[in-house]
């Protein structure tokens, strides 16, 4: 059976971006079928590939998590033959992306407008930290950065616990999504209009958006919505490990909880009887769950629950939870840059079940494509490179 196109077969990507948030973007376009061209500091490249001490210029895990199935070309705006090689990629590309802080691309003579004279119906993606206007438009944006400015950071399930940097890069994974979004929906406005037209995302609106549920009932003057802060929603000590209850959707969860647990019934106690005063109460609730808990291993304690229609599930870490079968669909194997090696990583989260993503190719060596980018643009030259 002949394979069908990829929904992105055909679509050329110019790709400026750097570090997470726009690379992870591009990723996801090139991991459907795109041709993403990923243009590179000439010795240097994106600084991501050095961002752990290895040696400089490998294909460091983080930098190799986002940069799969694309070419690298090692190209100056600011030279003269550079800038006019990148006139002639903007002509035949159908997307431009990059994440720089606003007035960089200006500076390189690569603007919205200078490149839409060029090639109208290109799609010009831009991912800022804070946006094209207001009073933090030249502020450095940074996935920490966002979490904190947006409130993020300062939402926990008890005020007693310490602020902390929540450790996976939220920020700059969610505003690349929006990315991805922005840029398919532009692709397809241009199918009906024929127009091409600027996209624009941030780490702060992302963050904010993240939270729309919260700020609704901020907006509402309505008491804080904090899912983790229910006082039947925690985590608690079992005999071998932690598991987390969520004690919800039900019409007496802590009765199911306490007949699972072999406790008697606390929801027939004045001081526990409905969620007021189980909030009231929380520290005294939780210490009787966590003994009863505490009996048990987390097995024994997820099956219990269970039995009783109780959502609950155990602490792992990541090591734990990629070694389970159930994630193995989620990991994927690429062919890496020079043969035989090979490199896993985590693919797309979004399955197709005619045009799924591609493996493919792993995250390319700086300038790597330099050459086939010469086949590309010169005619006499067609049929050669990669």
């Amino acid at each position: 059976m002949t394979a069908l196109p990829l929904p992105l077969d055909g679509i050329r990507v110019l790709d400026f971006t750097q570090v997470i948030m726009g690379a992870s973007a591009t990723q996801f376009l090139g991991d459907y079928g795109a041709e993403v061209i990923k243009v590179e500091r000439p010795g240097s490249g994106d600084i991501f590939r050095n961002s752990l001490p290895h040696e400089p210029g490998t294909n460091n895990p983080p930098f190799a998590s986002v940069n799969r199935n694309k070419k690298s070309v090692e190209l100056d705006p600011r030279s003269e033959n550079d800038a006019a090689t990148l006139q002639r990629l903007i002509e035949i590309s159908d997307v431009i992306v990059n994440n720089f802080r606003p007035g960089v691309m200006e500076r390189l003579g690569l603007s919205y407008n200078s490149v839409k004279s060029v090639n109208p119906q290109i799609i010009y993606a831009e991912a800022t930290g804070f946006g094209p206007k207001g009073k933090y438009v030249y502020k450095g944006g940074q996935d920490i950065l966002a979490q904190a400015y947006s409130g993020v950071m300062l939402r926990k399930a008890d005020d007693a616990h310490p602020t902390a940097i929540y450790p996976t890069s939220i920020a700059d994974y969610g505003a690349g999504m929006h990315l991805v979004q922005g840029i398919l929906l532009a692709l397809m406005a241009r199918e009906r209009t024929g127009l091409g037209q600027k996209v624009e995302v941030s780490l702060y609106d992302s963050m904010i958006a993240l939270q729309h549920q919260e700020a609704a009932m901020e907006l509402a003057g309505a008491p804080e919505l904090n899912w983790a802060s229910l006082p039947l929603t925690s985590v608690f000590d079992a005999s071998n490990g932690q598991i987390v209850i969520v004690g919800a959707f039900k019409e007496n969860p802590l009765s199911d909880i306490c007949n699972a647990l072999d406790l008697e019934d606390l929801s027939i106690h004045e001081e526990f009887s409905d969620i007021e005063s189980r909030k009231t109460n929380k520290d005294a609730l939780h210490s009787l769950l966590e003994a009863a808990t505490a009996q048990f291993t987390v097995e024994e304690n997820l099956s219990r629950l269970e039995s009783m229609d109780i959502l609950c599930a155990p602490i792992r870490s990541l090591s734990e939870a990629l070694a389970d079968d159930h994630s193995a669909p989620m990991i994927i194997e690429v062919a890496g840059p020079a043969a035989p090696r090979c490199e896993r990583h985590i693919g797309s989260p979004i399955h197709l079940s005619e045009t799924p993503a591609r493996a493919g190719q792993a995250a390319p060596l700086l300038g790597a494509d330099n050459e086939w980018l010469q086949s590309l643009l010169d005619p006499a030259r067609q049929g050669g490179g990669s």
